[in-house]
C-alpha cells in the first residue's frame, strides 16, 4: 500500500519536499522550514489546495 504524502514549498527559501501528513502539525499551527527555519502556519507551506485538503483530512 502506498503511503499518502503532501507536497510542501517554503514561501521564503523555496525549498520543496514531501512528507506524510501525520508528521506535520495541523494546518493552523506553526511549522518551521527545515532549511531556512522560517516560521509560518503549516497551511502556508502546502504546495497546492489539494495538499492542504489532504493535510486537513489525514493530518
Amino acid at each position: 500500500m502506498d503511503e499518502t504524502t503532501v507536497r510542501l514549498l517554503c514561501p521564503e527559501c523555496t525549498k520543496d519536499w514531501q512528507t506524510a501528513p501525520g508528521e506535520l502539525p495541523t494546518s493552523t499551527e506553526m511549522f518551521h522550514c527545515p532549511n531556512c527555519h522560517a516560521s509560518r502556519r503549516t497551511s502556508e507551506f502546502m504546495r497546492t489546495d489539494r495538499d492542504l485538503q489532504t493535510l486537513k483530512q489525514l493530518g
